[in-house]
């Protein structure tokens, strides 16, 4: 006989250790499903001073949109909070996050591509400052 199958005693019925599995299953699923989450602050926390890091680094002035659009995700993700979307705040934080990263990295390439610029240009005049010298000394 089987011993994981369901037999009976002079002490009645005992249960299989597949049954107390699929109870002890069942009541973990039931407690998971019947807790709330708890609300993301850390991750709110994180998209908050990344954006007050990125306005004082004047991250706004090269990608406006992405920095918007981080607001607004940062909004929604308070409002989802209060509404007890704790999923849909967690989500929004995390987007909000992106989006500064986002914004900061095309302040930087727009950065970059001023300074190369200017490069460009300050090159530019030391070369027709080199032609005009070797010009006057013929």
């Amino acid at each position: 006989m089987n011993p994981l199958t369901h037999t009976t005693t002079a002490r009645g019925p005992r249960m299989s250790i597949l049954h107390l599995m699929a109870l002890g299953t069942s009541l973990l699923l039931l407690a998971a499903c019947a807790s709330k989450p708890l609300p993301p602050t850390q991750e709110i926390s994180a998209a908050e001073q990344s954006l007050t890091d990125a306005e004082q680094a004047r991250v706004a002035e090269y990608a406006l949109p992405e920095m918007q659009e981080a607001r607004e995700q940062l909004s929604a993700s308070r409002a989802a909070v209060l509404k007890e979307d704790m999923v849909l705040a967690k989500r929004l934080a995390q987007q909000a996050s992106m989006n500064i990263k986002l914004a900061a990295a095309k302040a930087e390439l727009a950065k970059a591509e001023e300074v190369n610029t200017d490069m460009t240009k300050n090159i530019d005049v030391l070369k027709e400052e080199m032609q005009r010298k070797t010009g006057d000394a013929q």
